[in-house]
């Protein structure tokens, strides 16, 4: 699609949308009061202190998107019996407390995109010594407590049969009723259990065992306006590390999480990387030693999972084809997740969200945007075989003469530099990396052209995918991605 066809499209999409865009990027509520429902019973999600302080994930949560959105919450305790019924309503503009995603309920809300995925766990005693797993528990003759008209309620019934579980009015009472031997068990989320452990960890744990794994959602009334900004927001604060660092504070690491982390035996693992793109893999100009968020990433992936990363200088062209033929056990290059890639290779999950930019000199003042650059006769640079040189083609043309190929970045930025050609079109988290290595010589322009996400590829098949994975996911959970996100791409 032509650039003109793009422009034209996004200026009927603002015309439409009823809040002005502050900052070019996220809307502005002008000051809205957004009334939000919690129950203040569900431990880390929200719930009263000692000292009878309102707080948790939710208030921090919520509370950072209304500073980027420019509106302010009004918290409002309610109880769950009858809460999505309520805001289904109208009677709350949204609520929060851990709500799992499902199509019923979907019915008569509508949920945010999920911001976290949990698993449904067992919780017992800590004394506990009658059954060791699910397995073990669903035969005997014990009796499991929930929270009513809940999924654990539901995964409670699947695992014993509904005249075994024992409904409670809030998750703290049933937690309380197996401290006190009246159930044998609770089926919780393991985010909310890890909460309720916290606090309670001379008497409880959680059982290893995964009963359901859901995703977690805000519910809004049906056509709420407040869906697509709320969602904009919580986006925001994936790219920025802002949500990490709410999680890690709320969901600390648990030992146990460790334990169920598969073990590699300490088996080496030949990673693909090119060495020549910032901030991800690049050779260090002072002392020659290679460094980047790869390296780094990748280092405490196979400390948790016990094994060797091997990492091998390649070429970017025919990297992925070489992965697919299995010369690699993966790769790690800010490679964009896409569907022609996906045919010969597998991709974990996606580890970051990026908007490719255009990049320009410094002095650059003969065009302001992308839609000037297009209008003018101005040539880019991009390198072969990526999907930067494909939204380059987006903007000019397909085997437009104004676009230069070349074998890796780097010659292209430097080509910038010296003025052979006027503007590159690359990742913005990779051109904030060469930004920051030649601040005084090149900027990047604030259009955003295309949206992606990046992960690491493997051959299809590989037995990595799911090890690497969860060690990933371990990592967005205690926060320490989020470190590594602040380490090399600033924020």
């Amino acid at each position: 699609m032509k650039l003109v066809k793009l422009l034209g499209l996004l200026a009927l999409l603002l015309l439409a949308l009823p809040f002005a865009f502050a900052d070019g990027h996220l809307p502005d509520l002008g000051g809205r009061t957004v009334v939000v429902a919690v129950d203040n019973a569900y431990i880390p999600f929200s719930f009263i202190d000692e000292s009878g302080e309102a707080m948790g994930w939710d208030y921090d949560v919520l509370g950072e998107i209304c500073a980027r959105l420019n509106c302010a919450t009004e918290w409002i305790e309610t109880g769950w019996d009858g809460l999505i019924t309520a805001v289904s309503r109208g009677e709350y503009d949204v609520s929060a407390g851990g709500i799992t995603i499902t199509d019923e309920r979907a019915e008569v809300v509508a949920f945010s995109d999920g911001y976290m995925k949990t698993i449904q766990r067992l919780m017992v005693r800590l004394d506990e010594d009658r059954f060791a797993d699910a397995t073990e528990f669903a035969a005997g003759d014990f009796t499991i407590g929930v929270q009513v008209a809940t999924t654990n309620y539901e995964a409670a019934a699947e695992l014993i049969g509904e005249e075994r579980v024992v409904a409670y009015d809030s998750f703290g009472f049933a937690v309380q009723a197996l401290i006190s031997g009246d159930v044998d068990g609770v089926v919780m989320d393991d985010v909310a259990g890890q909460g309720y452990v916290g606090v309670n960890s001379g008497e409880i744990k959680l059982l290893a065992d995964e009963l359901v794994s859901d995703e977690l959602g805000f519910i809004y009334p049906q056509d709420s306006e407040l869906v697509e900004p709320f969602n904009m927001a919580l986006e925001s604060m994936r790219e920025d590390g802002a949500l990490d660092a709410i999680n890690a504070k709320w969901f600390p690491p648990d030992s146990a999480d460790d334990m169920m982390l598969p073990d590699l035996g300490g088996r080496a693992v030949t990673v693909a990387v090119e060495n020549a793109y910032p901030p991800f893999n690049t050779l260090n100009p002072d002392t020659g030693d290679p460094e980047g968020w790869d390296y780094d990433t990748l280092g405490e992936i196979c400390a948790r999972l016990n094994c060797v990363p091997d990492y091998i200088e390649t070429s970017w062209e025919g990297l992925i084809v070489a992965v697919s033929n299995g010369e690699y056990d993966m790769a790690a290059d800010g490679i964009t997740i896409t569907e022609e890639r996906s045919e010969i290779v597998d991709f974990g999950d996606g580890y970051i969200d990026v908007i490719q930019r255009m990049m320009v000199r410094v002095e650059e003042d003969r065009f302001a945007n992308a839609a000037d650059f297009v209008a003018g006769d101005f040539v880019v640079g991009v390198q072969v075989a990526t999907t930067n040189y494909i939204a380059a083609e987006s903007l000019l043309g397909e085997g437009s003469e104004r676009i230069v190929a070349y074998g890796e970045f780097g010659l292209a930025v430097q080509a910038l530099i010296t003025g052979d050609i006027d503007a590159v079109v690359i990742d913005d988290v990779a051109g904030q990396g060469y930004v920051g290595l030649n601040a005084d010589k090149i900027k990047l322009l604030p259009d955003d052209l295309i949206k992606q996400q990046l992960g690491f590829v493997y051959p299809q098949g590989s037995d990595l995918v799911e090890p690497f994975n969860a060690a990933l996911d371990s990592m967005r959970e205690d926060g320490t991605l989020a470190d590594i996100n602040a380490k090399w791409f600033g924020g």
